[in-house]
């Protein structure tokens, strides 16, 4: 048997495995609501028309098995709502890396433009401020984290797995891993135009300023500045810093601390919605007062679970996978329905109110991140809004009994049951 030949009857099994259907089956049915029919079912009697005989990338597809054979209840198009920092490139320094994703490549991101940083134990990101405000996730290890407010009070904490800092626009910072074997976190900036290598740093400062005005700055000598490095450093290798209690007693000023803390436990802090199914936790400025621009939540979604369909009425959602595998169709008017598939390191985008869900396809945990540039977090279940409305209303357009619909959850679950 040929390769092409080989790969004509992969991927008409494929199609059949993913449509749910065999080969007999003809015509719209149950489960394809739009007239003509979509997707493989219309291939029924003529097994070429969904073969691919021409140059193919069979691994590549193999990751979006949805995007090749989409089920038969996609319609339409969408704008490319998946990215991913697994192609993206990286920026590799002495001491660490950084990769990102913003509007430039992923244009439907408006909102939110996302960075993946890696600080290896002591390697330091040097000293800077942003135009925009500045969100992160550790994803590993642990890291110590400076900010100074405009008060002039100075915070400096460790933050490991898990956990979250926020730090508003214009407010200088640094970051710098820990040990044993630095960190690695993701960076959300609440502008989607924001790159992660155009911030205001500190030693292109210095190097585009005269001596003679830095030494009036200071009051040293101008020979204070001679050995300054004349270009960025970015992020390089450091000594590990000392001990947490000795770099608070250096940082120590008389306007105090800031009122709110610039860090947060999200992945060991409270749950805001528990099932079977697995749950989600939140932090945004009702328990993460700092946070006045970006709201997220960790969901941890358990084999065979559904993140339940919903939308979210105040922002667009920016999402970030960090362990197992989903799948997410996003729904709006048109109709428009489309289903693709996501893995660690993968990036989804959701304008504000389309309507979606996000399945468990894998046989681990799938964890993912939902972020929103809005100071409070957001969402409606379907479920939530169908039990609220008068049974007869619902009844008159489903043509579900009233007490099946009695059956529903009534409130928004999060994460639904296995």
């Amino acid at each position: 048997m040929d390769e092409l030949s080989r790969r004509n009857i992969l991927a008409l099994g494929a199609a059949a495995s993913v449509a749910g259907i065999g080969p007999a089956v003809a015509g719209p049915s149950f489960g394809n609501p739009d007239e003509p029919p979509q997707g493989v079912i219309n291939t029924t009697g003529n097994p070429a028309s969904v073969t691919i005989p021409g140059p193919h990338d069979d691994v590549m597809s193999g990751q979006f098995p949805t995007s090749i054979n989409p089920p038969p209840t996609d319609v339409g198009a969408l704008p490319e709502f998946w990215a991913t920092f697994n192609n993206a490139q990286r920026r590799i320094q002495n001491g660490g890396w950084a990769r990102q994703v913003t509007q430039e490549s992923f244009p439907i991101s408006t909102t939110i433009s996302g960075v993946d940083m890696r600080l290896a134990a002591g390697a330091i990101r040097e000293m800077h401020w942003h135009q925009a405000a500045e969100w992160a996730f550790v994803t590993y290890g642990s890291c110590r984290v400076t900010v100074l407010d405009p008060q002039g009070r100075a915070s400096v904490a460790d933050v490991k797995e898990g956990d979250l800092w926020y730090f508003p626009a214009g407010y200088p910072h640094s970051l710098q891993g820990l040990g044993p074997d630095g960190a690695q976190f993701l960076l959300c900036f609440d502008d989607g135009k924001q790159s992660e290598y155009d911030t205001l740093l500190l030693n292109e400062w210095f190097a585009h300023t005269p001596p003679d005005v830095l030494a009036l700055n200071f009051g040293v000598p101008a020979e204070t500045f001679s050995k300054i490095p004349l270009t960025d450093t970015y992020i390089f290798q450091s000594e590990l810093p000392g001990s947490l209690a000795a770099d608070l007693a250096a940082v120590k000023s008389s306007a105090g601390l800031p009122p709110n803390p610039f860090v947060f436990s999200l992945g060991s802090g409270p749950v805001a919605k528990q099932t079977k199914g697995g749950m989600v936790q939140i932090a945004d400025s009702d328990n993460f007062k700092v946070s006045k621009t970006i709201a997220a939540a960790l969901v941890t979604v358990h084999p065979g679970g559904m993140r339940e369909l919903h939308w979210h009425p105040n922002a667009d959602e920016w999402q970030y996978y960090i362990k197992g595998a989903g799948q997410m169709t996003v729904f709006d008017t048109g109709p428009k329905a489309v289903t693709t598939n996501f893995h660690p390191g993968d990036i989804g985008y959701i304008k504000r109110n389309f309507g979606h869900y996000i399945k468990n396809v894998g046989s681990n945990d799938l964890v993912f991140l939902e972020v929103f540039r809005a100071d409070s977090y957001q969402d409606i279940g379907l479920s939530d809004w169908l039990t609220h409305t008068p049974p007869q209303m619902v009844t008159s357009h489903l043509n579900i009994p009233a007490d099946v619909i009695a059956k529903f959850p009534r409130a928004s679950v999060g994460v639904v049951p296995v």
